[in-house]
């Protein structure tokens, strides 16, 4: 007989690590900017999660982590969406700053020749 369940400690890392998610959908939200975040790290986070869940699903018994691996990789999925809305945003922006850097006068107020 086990001391501890294992399974309970799986969880509890879970959770730990999914606290993490909702701050970081938090800050996508209203900084609305992609910069800064790694999209390889969002990635990686979400196939370790698929690894994780099809660990659960081909045990011989489910256990109640599924329920804690399910939640993550879906806080990381909304992570990606904002990654991509955000970089949308951002290019806009650039594109919006470089027009107007192209139509503004020169210094001296002439033609720029």
């Amino acid at each position: 007989m086990e001391l501890f369940d294992t399974r309970f400690f799986e969880m509890l890392f879970l959770i730990c690590f999914g606290i993490s998610w909702p701050m970081n959908i938090v800050k996508a939200v209203r900084g609305k900017t992609s910069k800064g975040v790694s999209l390889w790290f969002l990635l990686v986070c979400f196939i370790g999660y698929i690894f994780g869940i099809i660990a659960k699903l081909v045990d011989d018994t489910l256990s109640y982590t599924l329920i804690f691996y399910c939640l993550n990789i879906c806080m990381v999925g909304t992570c990606v969406v904002f990654y991509f809305i955000n970089a949308h945003r951002d290019k806009l922006a650039d594109e919006a700053a470089q027009a107007a850097a192209g139509s503004q006068p020169t210094s001296d107020g002439g033609d720029g020749r």
